[in-house]
């Protein structure tokens, strides 16, 4: 008589744990993320681009993974962002949410509209949208202010959540003329901010603020009650903090940026060093204005 076969047979790669029986906290959701942000706990977000990194993300306590049109560096090698397509987006918003759905992960998914693919019409920006959502994005993210606010309406009356993105956009980085701080002078600042307004009027439940003066972003956290600051080089005065994960792991293909920590030092491993992330948030230790943010 044969035994028989195991319930869950051995992966030949192995690089996924099985599945657990009851996930280890609920879902992460827009109520939850507004019950962090009004208990004054910080949120943590990494970017995610594959299966087995989302799924250790997710383990290490990150609530909101974010595929983001930085795999074009990151992955592609591309110089910049603006080479990313929407079919490469699916395709690695495909793959996080299938590692989170290996290990009944919980993390809220988010995934970068890719340059072009929502500027002609809020029309278009609803195809692109709808096929990462199906993708198994749960939000996706655009870049820029003004011109994108109603886009952002379009999208959100349909019942897609939508990330808004201010600050040092990556897909206008030549008109912005490099990677510079943005926001520095009395003109600058007043826009921004008109901008986070309209967005948040528009209905973005989440505002990443890239390379902003750490006074403005926090500024802008305390007047935006009802959108979500996500800081990156924008000091410790948002709602919550992202980092593209090669960076924090010290693994990426040039010099990290001012505002990147390499956790990965006295970590050792993948795992720990998103703990160390995610416990550094939360403790605001990390950033430090002092030497991550202008």
């Amino acid at each position: 008589m044969n035994p028989p076969a195991p319930a869950h047979p051995a992966s030949p790669y192995g690089t996924l744990p099985t599945a657990s029986p009851m996930p280890p906290r609920k879902p992460i959701s827009l109520p939850r993320l507004a019950q962090l942000r009004a208990a004054g706990e910080k949120i943590t977000m990494l970017t995610a681009y594959d299966a087995t990194f989302a799924a250790v993300a997710d383990a290490a306590g990150v609530e909101c993974l974010l595929v983001g049109d930085s795999l074009g560096m990151v992955c592609q090698g591309l110089p910049s962002t603006v080479g990313v397509t929407l079919e490469a987006m699916r395709y690695h918003t495909e793959s996080v949410a299938r590692g989170l759905q290996r290990v009944q992960g919980t993390a809220w998914l988010i995934a970068d509209l890719p340059f072009a693919s929502y500027h002609e019409s809020p029309e278009q920006a609803l195809r692109s949208a709808a096929a990462l959502m199906q993708a198994g994005a749960h939000m996706v993210k655009l870049e820029g202010g003004g011109w994108t606010a109603p886009t952002v309406r379009f999208l959100v009356e349909r019942g897609i959540p939508v990330c808004a993105h201010l600050g040092l956009t990556p897909q206008t980085v030549h008109a912005l003329g490099g990677y510079r701080v943005q926001g520095k002078d009395e003109q600058a600042a007043a826009t921004l901010r008109r901008h986070a307004l309209e967005l948040q009027d528009a209905g973005a439940a989440m505002l990443v603020l890239e390379m902003v003066p750490a006074p403005l972003a926090a500024a802008l956290t305390a007047e935006l009650a009802h959108c979500a600051t996500i800081g990156i080089g924008a000091g410790s005065g948002t709602a919550g903090q992202v980092l593209v994960m090669h960076d924090m792991l010290g693994i990426n293909l040039g010099r990290n940026p001012k505002f990147v920590r390499d956790f990965m030092q006295d970590a050792g491993s993948v795992r720990g060093a998103i703990e160390a992330y995610v416990a550094a948030v939360k403790n605001g230790s990390f950033p430090d204005n002092t030497l991550h943010a202008w």
